[in-house]
């Protein structure tokens, strides 16, 4: 057991790294065969709001035979602290060394946090390569939204889990502990048994060939257990709603509780993973929604509780559960949360059963300024839609509204930028000028799986004169902008459609000292290009490279 009371009073927030949480579990090292933990690449206060992880941690620890516990990227501080006291990364629960875990499992929902899922295995002694491991455990695995493109960490992962991890994870325990029992101890074993598991890729069962001009031309799997397709698991009824979730000691990124209401979405946006990647659409009961509120409620003590969904309002009970729990929580100071809002759906029924909560504003995302570009990436929501919803909103009291469009979509020119100006105006003209308007006009990325997976994403010449004329047409409109680097938005593209050499990028990357690349006061593009450079590889190949199909 890691000792670490000598250190949390020389670090930031040292709660991040006690655990002893409330609803945390700590179960009998000694009685369970597979301990596993859970690791989010990102620092504790972003991990503990990350849905999927509550998810598995409680599921894995109902299974008799498994223990699991979690890990998040400490902050530079507490790094500085653990390296220099020669002192190794360890888990929250029991505060073991992560290489005493039998599987470390990464969830990862974003590439820009490739690097500190290297630096988590170097604070652990863990081998980043996994050729490196050879025999040895822990086994390395991920899933998340980034294992539909697993390749740029393709070097790194013993395996991942593709799609819905509820039941593919339990699959996985099983074969574990039958492999554990067995006692052979071969890895080579192990890692067989896995792929024929229906959602499971092991990266080195494939080959990766590649043509003259550089593009990727065959992925072959090398042996019979290998599956030449992929398939993504889906489950098909969601698990009951966790009703017990891990209640942080300080205040995290969303502090309140959550209630996954439907997962998956139908709207089919072209440019939108997530829209793809969780389909089909699985509600949850009104019924089940209403006592998980409760029970969340009352068993954490939260005042706020979110109703999460990609498009919360398209979950076909939204009016009679907000409406229900409004009145069921009325003069209780209970606050609904509703994150994704789509303009089109946003009802005066609706607004007047959230009038008595808490106005501290509502987000919307028209995506692009003209009705011409929102058919072409099946946005599907008019002008008229706009403005009606937000004047709504504004008649029912709330003042402070956040817009997220894009810029560098298929098919856009300079007229959609003007419209994303002019639509803003007439959005300002609603409240008479007291409205609070705030702009956020990020860059489209092509993401894998989408329909808009072949096209080139927009060069940074191009993407600096669409900001600079909103900077100039919104200032004038006395609507506050923030956008996204340029740069970080290329190495984003880069990593969620790479192949299998990136993999010597992001180590050349992690190793020139790149961590916590999603945060601005660390990303450190130049870092990067030395990477890029010293791998030989071109970053305008993959991102700016139109696809063929």
């Amino acid at each position: 057991m890691v000792e670490i009371s000598r250190i949390l009073p020389r670090v930031t927030k040292p709660a991040r790294y006690t655990g002893g949480e409330w609803n945390s579990v700590t179960k009998k090292w000694e009685f369970t065969e597979v301990r596993v933990v859970l690791s989010y690449p990102d620092l504790y206060d972003v991990g503990m709001c990350n849905m999927g992880l509550g998810i598995l941690y409680d599921l894995l620890n109902r299974h008799s035979d498994v223990l699991a516990e979690r890990v998040f990227t400490p902050w530079v501080d507490m790094e500085d602290e653990l390296r220099r006291g020669d002192i190794s990364l360890y888990s929250l629960e029991s505060k073991r060394p992560l290489s005493d875990f039998d599987i470390i499992g990464f969830s990862l929902g974003y590439e820009l946090t490739y690097t500190n899922m290297l630096n988590m295995l170097d604070l652990s002694g863990i081998p980043v390569f996994s050729a490196a491991r050879s025999e040895t455990l822990p086994l390395i695995i991920a899933g998340g939204s980034c294992a539909l493109n697993p390749e740029p960490i393709a070097e790194f992962i013993d395996l991942f889990l593709v799609g819905d991890g509820e039941e593919v994870v339990l699959e996985l325990m099983d074969v574990f502990i039958k492999w554990k029992r067995d006692g052979t101890g071969c890895k080579d074993e192990l890692l067989r048994e896995a792929a024929r598991i229906s959602g499971i890729y092991v990266p080195e069962f494939y080959r990766t060939e590649y043509n003259s001009d550089g593009t990727v031309a065959s992925i072959t799997p090398t042996i019979p257990e290998a599956k030449e397709k992929i398939e993504r698991r889906i489950v098909s009824e969601l698990l009951p709603q966790l009703t017990r979730p891990i209640v942080p000691y300080h205040e995290v990124i969303h502090d309140r509780g959550a209630v996954e209401v439907q997962r998956g979405c139908f709207r089919g946006c072209r440019f939108c993973q997530a829209g793809i990647v969780y389909r089909p659409v699985r509600e949850r009961t009104e019924q089940v929604v209403l006592k998980s509120v409760d029970e969340i409620v009352s068993q954490c003590g939260y005042d706020e509780i979110s109703l999460l969904s990609l498009s919360t309002t398209d979950y076909s009970a939204i009016n009679s559960v907000v409406g229900k729990l409004a009145r069921r929580y009325s003069g209780r100071n209970l606050t609904l949360s509703l994150p994704s809002i789509r303009l089109d759906s946003f009802s005066i029924t609706l607004a007047d059963l959230l009038q008595e909560r808490k106005k501290s504003g509502l987000t919307f995302a028209p995506e692009a300024g003209t009705e011409r570009l929102r058919r072409a990436i099946n946005k599907g929501i008019t002008e008229e839609d706009i403005l009606t919803a937000i004047e709504t909103a504004w008649q029912r009291g709330w003042k402070n509204i956040k817009l997220y469009f894009m810029i560098g979509l298929p098919t856009e020119t300079i007229v959609d930028i003007e419209g994303i100006i002019s639509l803003v105006r007439r959005i300002r003209r609603i409240g008479g000028g007291r409205l609070n308007v705030r702009v956020n006009a990020s860059t489209f990325i092509p993401k894998a799986h989408t329909p808009f997976q072949w096209v080139a994403q927009m060069a940074e010449e191009d993407l600096i004169v669409r900001q600079q004329m909103l900077r100039t047409g919104l200032k004038k409109a006395g609507t506050h902008l923030s956008w996204q680097d340029s740069n970080v938005s290329l190495l984003e593209g880069v990593l969620s459609r790479g192949d299998r050499r990136l993999s010597a990028v992001i180590y050349a990357a992690w190793r020139n000292g790149c961590r916590f690349d999603g945060w601005s006061e660390h990303f450190d593009w130049e870092k990067w290009c030395a990477a890029f450079d010293e791998s030989g590889i071109d970053p305008l190949f993959y991102a700016c490279r139109e696809r063929s199909q």
